[in-house]
């Protein structure tokens, strides 16, 4: 029998399976620890350096070649298809995380090394030398590119890391039970011992994959300190809400975003300056800010005729409808008809035409990778001022002067090398601490001179007294307002400017300040 045909098959599945686990562990190890272009660095330098020892240890293997091609399978399939849930557990249990990541990730690249030759050396008697070589190569580089093509598409957003781990693992599982029939004639004893191997391997991957919301939901109870209410994983992050006593929080990949109780600080700090010095805004450009609470603030005002929000990930503007109390936390701002959505990656959008907004708000998460980090580059500042007006205020959260020094100053003078009059300030948000925003304007301004700056604007509340100070705001503000004002702009030593290097395309110094000033933080 011509068994070369079906174990080119087998060659197509082990290399599919084998780059999932790594694609697994470097996003798994992005999502909780940032910077993912290290993480993914790492994990794929440390996943190919294991291949290389395992082609390696296979030369050491002369006899019962299609045992331990079905061993190597099935130890491949138990190990890679339990990746997933181990390594969530792990970061939340253990405080070697990286030990455990890394050693994931060799251990299943030696056991993917040592299958490729095994197969060539069982199929070497039944084709010549360059067409084995030649066909086994095309298929495992053919499978390299379904599961590129499939992780990012359909695997992550339908199934969740947890769940594709598992269900990848019984793929391996069931090539390794398979390969049993197949070359039974190689495997002249104890293939029955082989076959129940297999199915206990299958059955406990099977027992995990319907067990996984339990699995995940034991992992990241470990993360967070409140009950896990709600969760999503898209293409770009892993959505969780959480719900305690004084509210629900809201983590992207694990990171804090808002918390229901204090947010008012943070969305009413980094929006209504900005709005004020603009004069009488009708369009208004938000980038980020897929929960709507900026988009709240700019509600308020009058003037507003147009909001356009630029967000890359439909399941965080589209979280509204799934978690209800958001939607009424945001007052139901998403459904207010002057809104336009739009999809997209910022940075490419930036580059679309279209009429000059007259206010822009920066609601980014902090640049913990590089995906984030591009969008604080000299680079976008500069196609943000292109579609703006000339008189237009922008607002950009920057990090907390205080914990993440060098990174908030970095923004700062990012800002500035692209050609923004900026102003910093900061507010004290209870669950984030002191944190910092940007004021900026293409042009110089002075916030004690009057005219359109947020300390005396035209725009006065109709509820004051004679007496009272005018007020630049809209009413209803629970934390903003013209006495609060002045003084978020007064920065203490130890916020000071500090020497920084510009944040730039080609470098993006900005994510390895954030990834040194957060460590030192949370090492103290």
């Amino acid at each position: 029998m011509n068994r070369t045909p079906v174990l080119f098959l087998n060659v197509l599945i082990v290399a599919t399976c084998g780059l999932v686990y790594e694609l697994l562990a470097g996003t798994l190890a992005s999502y909780v620890l940032g910077d993912s272009v290290t993480q993914f660095s790492l994990v794929i330098g440390i996943y190919l350096s294991a291949l290389g020892v395992g082609a390696w240890l296979s030369g050491f293997i002369d006899q019962a070649l299609a045992r331990t091609f079905v061993e190597v399978e099935l130890g491949v399939a138990l190990i890679g298809g339990a990746s997933g849930p181990l390594l969530f557990i792990a970061f939340g249990q253990v405080g070697y995380f990286q030990l455990v990541l890394f050693g994931t990730v060799f251990l299943i690249g030696v056991l993917v090394g040592l299958e490729l030759p095994l197969l060539m050396r069982i199929v070497k008697d039944q084709l010549d030398f360059k067409e084995l070589v030649s066909r086994v190569l095309a298929f495992d580089y053919l499978g390299a590119l379904f599961a590129s093509i499939l992780f990012p598409i359909l695997l992550v957003p339908k199934l969740g890391l947890v769940r594709t781990s598992l269900v990848f693992g019984m793929l391996n599982a069931a090539v390794g039970l398979w390969a049993t029939w197949l070359l039974q004639p190689l495997i002249p004893k104890g293939v029955l011992g082989i076959r129940i191997r297999g199915a206990i391997v299958m059955a406990i991957l099977a027992i995990a994959l319907f067990q996984a919301d339990k699995l995940t939901s034991f992992a990241e109870n470990s993360l967070y300190a409140d009950e896990i209410v709600y969760t999503k994983s898209s293409p770009y992050q892993r959505i969780v809400v959480t719900k305690g006593r004084s509210g629900f929080n809201l983590y992207l990949n694990g990171h804090l975003q808002f918390a229901s109780a204090d947010e008012y600080r943070y969305h009413e700090a980094l929006v209504h300056p900005a709005m004020a010095i603009s004069g009488k805004p009708k369009r208004v450009l938000i980038l980020g800010g897929g929960d709507g609470l900026a988009l709240r603030e700019v509600l308020r005002w009058d003037s507003v005729n147009a909001v356009t929000l630029v967000d890359l990930d439909p399941a965080m503007t589209g979280l509204t409808e799934a978690f209800p109390p958001l939607a009424k936390l945001n007052g139901n701002s998403f459904a207010d008809p002057r809104v336009t959505v739009v999809n997209q990656d910022a940075f490419v959008w930036s580059d679309e035409p279209g009429e000059p907004f007259d206010c822009a708000i920066v609601d980014f998460p902090d640049p913990s990778n590089y995906s984030v980090g591009k969008l604080y580059t000299t680079r976008f500042y500069k196609k943000l001022q292109r579609k703006l007006s000339p008189a237009a205020g922008v607002s950009i959260q920057c990090t907390s002067p205080l914990f993440a020094r060098n990174s908030y100053w970095c923004v700062i003078r990012t800002l500035e090398a692209a050609g923004f009059s900026v102003r910093p300030y900061h507010a004290a948000v209870p669950s984030f601490g002191v944190w910092g925003f940007a004021l900026c304007k293409r042009e110089p301004f002075d916030l004690a001179s009057g005219g359109r700056q947020p300390t005396d604007s035209p725009d006065a509340s109709k509820n004051q007294g004679a007496n009272a100070p005018r007020s630049p705001f809209p009413p209803g503000l629970q934390f903003l307002s013209p006495s609060t004002l002045p003084g978020l702009f007064e920065l203490p030593p130890d916020m000071g400017p500090v020497d920084v290097e510009i944040n730039r395309l080609d470098n993006q110094v900005l994510v390895r300040y954030h990834d040194t000033d957060w460590r030192k933080f949370e090492t103290r």
